[in-house]
């Protein structure tokens, strides 16, 4: 078994878990502790099961649950010191066993292998993931958000992946049209913001195969975007190549079902 659950993802709040036979792992805490366990118990997970929690970057929307699930379950949290550095009052106390990697390095947790690249994100130090099961050479799960383009390092990160988790954060038009003040529409659109739908279309050209069975559109703007806009830009891209791949669309309220990478 090795399987995937989008929990939860935008601007509310973003968690994600993953897990195998003998290895449960969250990727972010970003809702409060008594949603992330609503969440769990709503795809069927015992959260007394978790490993750990694992932060991409220090944003409250991806670290607000993070220091109450460690706590609660006692189990450590992998970060990065920088990001660590800046988030220390939002965490509150850990447990003993907190883990810092570096970005670019890998490590396991179980049976749960995870390799780290930098993410293009207004943060200290943002990481984006690849994670394999141990002893499992064919598949591949790549979870690529909070990024403002996609970089050279990425995209050869997720390459050959065989599900993904891909951000497509906002409509240009809807962002261009919105409500938004100038200097926060500059920021997501910028090379440190987020990627757009048509990005997120662009990412795939470039790593699509065969095998890429699966495919995960998250951090949709609520405020820019709009699900069929994302999901159908790029459903259209698949139609034209030809590719069945299991497209789904995240939701900040409910979790996407369970996965199998």
């Amino acid at each position: 078994m090795f399987r995937v659950s989008v929990l939860a993802s935008g601007s509310k709040g973003n968690c994600t878990v993953i897990c195998t036979d003998s290895t449960m792992v969250l990727l972010d805490a970003g809702l409060s502790g008594k949603k992330i366990l609503n969440l769990l118990a709503s795809v069927n997970l015992d959260a007394n099961k978790l490993n750990a929690v694992i932060i991409s970057h220090e944003h409250n929307d991806h670290i607000r649950g993070a220091g109450i699930i460690c706590r609660k379950f006692d189990i450590p949290l992998y970060i990065t010191e920088m990001t660590y550095s800046v988030s220390q009052k939002s965490l509150g106390k850990l447990p003993e066993g907190m883990v810092f990697f570096k970005n670019g390095n890998s490590f396991k947790i179980g049976n749960i292998e995870v390799k780290t690249f930098p993410s293009s994100h207004d943060v200290v130090d943002g990481s984006n993931f690849v994670f394999n099961k141990v002893g499992d050479n064919f598949r591949k799960l790549a979870v690529a958000t909070d990024l403002g383009f996609s970089s050279k390092l990425m995209l050869y990160r997720i390459k050959e992946s065989t599900t993904i988790v891909l951000e497509s954060n906002h409509d240009v038009q809807m962002l261009l049209d919105g409500p938004y003040p100038p200097f926060l529409k500059q920021r997501i659109k910028s090379q440190q913001g987020h990627l757009s739908n048509e990005q997120a279309v662009g990412v795939i050209t470039k790593v699509v195969h065969p095998g890429l069975k699966n495919l995960v559109l998250a951090h949709l703007s609520e405020q820019n975007n709009l699900p069929e806009k994302a999901e159908n830009i790029m459903r259209e891209y698949l139609q034209i190549i030809n590719h069945d791949l299991q497209l789904y669309v995240s939701s900040q309220y409910e979790a996407t079902p369970f996965i199998d990478i």
